[in-house]
């Protein structure tokens, strides 16, 4: 069953995140505002891996002097996603 959610993620300059999973399977993330290039890079690079394993390796990566970053909002939202679905 694909589970998919809308998140707003806070103190980074995305906007929005749109994000499908299937079977706890990342199948795609669409990302509204920031850094156009690299946040493509990011959904590409996460199509296909396990929501925890990219929890994992985002989860407190920081922008610049901010405590948080894009990467870090992916990994709230994915840890949101994979507690809706529990």
């Amino acid at each position: 069953m694909v589970k998919e959610m809308d998140y707003r993620p806070q103190g980074v300059c995305s906007r929005q995140y749109h994000i499908a999973a299937r079977d706890g399977v990342i199948e795609s993330i669409q990302i509204v505002g920031g850094c156009d290039g690299n946040l493509k890079g990011i959904a590409s690079l996460l199509r296909g891996m396990k929501v925890e394993d990219a929890i994992e390796r985002m989860s407190g990566i920081t922008c610049g002097s901010k405590p948080t970053s894009c990467p870090d909002q992916i990994a709230r939202a994915l840890r949101q996603l994979q507690q809706a679905q529990e």
